[in-house]
Parts: C-alpha cells; structure tokens; sequence
C-alpha cells in the first residue's frame, strides 16, 4: 500500500498520508551513511544560528539592490525584481544574447550564468542571464547606489573592442581587491 494520497487539484496531503519511499531506507539509495547524516546535521545547525540568519538578509538586500539598479536603468527583469538570492535579467530588449554577455563578463572577470527565457529561440543562445548575490554577500561585500554609479556606467555603455573590456576587468579587480577573498592573498 504505497503511494501518496493527494488531493487533486491543491496537493493536500491528508493526516496519515504515507509518501512512498520516505519511511523507508530505499530512499536514501543504498541505505542511510553516515556521512550524508553528520553533512545533513552540520548544515542544520548552520542554518540555525543568528548568524546565518544575518548573512542571508544581506544576501536579499543585495539582490534587492542589484534589482533597482537593474531596474533604474529601464532593464528587463523576468520577474520584475528579486525577493530571493538572484535575478534574471531579460538581455533580449538589449539585443544581446545570455552566451555573449556571459563570455564578455568572464573576461572582467564577473560570474554569471546565461539562462533561457520563456519564449527563446533556444539554449545554444539564450536571452538572459541570471546573477546570484550570496559569493559577493560571502565576501561582505554591500551593494548601494554609489558603487552601480561609478562602476555601472562603464559596463552599461557598451564595448568597441578587447581593450574596454580589459580595461573594465582591471576596474573590476581594483573594486574586488578591497573585499576578503576566501582562497586568495590578496
């Protein structure tokens, strides 16, 4: 007698409702280790404490940030604005593609992920990008209206050639120097 008794439409599970295969070690693939319960613990009690709870709101007021800036600038966002860790951002309206712009921001040396978009033409060239906030967050770096200002024009207004997309890769890593890298001495 497995299987889960969901109420159509709503997804309700009813009081004593069994769900197949989490009352029983199968679920787990070969059995519970305990490796996967000492990793499930520990992140437990991360996630627990005062000061996760702190990292993570400055996560959303990061994305949130990044998302207004975006936003100020008549960018499309897939969702008009954030209120998680990141944010797709539509390039299409920009006549760019997510491949080409992930490419021109690994070369500043900026981590993005191209992403498809309802209504794409595919995955080879996506339209958009997505943009996380939490390694920047990582390495208490705090997004405000000063820093888009100074470091938004020059990306926003377009590249000629491999020299402004070096010269913005230097500008990045000045901006990038001032923050705690883990990994790196800096």
């Amino acid at each position: 007698m497995w299987g889960v008794n969901v109420q159509p439409y709503i997804g309700l599970l009813l009081p004593g409702d069994r769900i197949m295969g989490l009352d029983t070690p199968s679920a787990l693939q070969g059995g519970p280790h305990n490796n996967h319960i000492a990793a499930l613990a520990i992140a437990l009690k991360q996630v627990a404490t005062q000061e996760y709870m702190v990292y993570m709101n400055q996560v959303k007021r990061n994305a949130k940030a990044l998302a207004s800036a975006l936003l100020n600038r008549n960018s499309r966002l897939v969702t008009g604005g954030t209120d998680t860790h990141l944010l797709l951002w539509d390039l299409r309206p920009l006549a760019l593609t997510g491949k080409n712009f992930e490419k021109v921001c690994e070369l500043c040396h900026i981590t993005v992920n191209k992403t498809t978009l309802f209504d794409d033409n595919g995955t080879i060239t996506p339209g958009g990008v997505r943009i996380g906030t939490p390694a920047m967050t990582t390495t208490a770096a705090k997004i405000t209206s000063s820093l888009q200002r100074e470091y938004g024009k020059a990306f926003v207004k377009g590249f000629d050639n491999k020299k402004d997309i070096l010269e913005l890769g230097l500008l990045v890593e000045s901006f990038a120097s001032q923050f705690a890298m883990p990994g790196f001495d800096i």
